[in-house]
């Protein structure tokens, strides 16, 4: 047990840091949880966040962890969790306060989707995909949404 004292700037920081643990086979893979939080997402403590804006901004980051693993042929999509519905190309995300995420984006065959969900019932299947025939770069939709957080213009 540690006894050190804080001072009261310690215990407001320690207070408002999430935790995060993961550990994989592989002692050498690191995931999301490891990687420190970017300045904009640590400025708020998370009790002053909704469930919606804390969920939408953790995925951020797990989005784009994902995307770092990826070649140059593959894309990320989401699988539909518990559902025949196939995967959907994530092409966009947002969320309503206080519980709605929501994820846009196209289906294998073109169609336009969006997934509209309340974060109790949040289960995202983050899945590998190869980029659409013709195109010369993979999106990146993690790095967007990351660079909207620092920016500001997102909570």
């Amino acid at each position: 047990m540690d006894n050190a004292i804080q001072t009261t700037a310690e215990l407001a920081e320690a207070a408002a840091m999430p935790r995060a643990h993961a550990v994989h086979t592989d002692p050498s893979m690191k995931g999301a949880e490891s990687a420190p939080l970017p300045p904009c997402m640590a400025k708020t403590p998370v009790k002053n966040k909704s469930a919606a804006e804390w969920a939408y901004q953790r995925l951020v980051l797990y989005i784009q962890h994902f995307e770092k693993q990826l070649d140059e042929e593959h894309e990320v999509a989401m699988g539909f969790v518990g559902s025949a519905s196939g995967v959907m190309r994530i092409e966009g995300m947002g969320f309503y306060d206080p519980d709605i995420v929501t994820f846009y984006g196209s289906e294998a065959a073109g169609a336009r989707t969006q997934l509209i969900q309340h974060v109790s019932q949040l289960n995202v299947f983050l899945r590998a995909v190869p980029k659409t025939a013709g195109q010369k770069e993979p999106n990146r939709i993690g790095f967007r949404l990351a660079a909207d957080l620092e920016e500001g213009d997102a909570p």
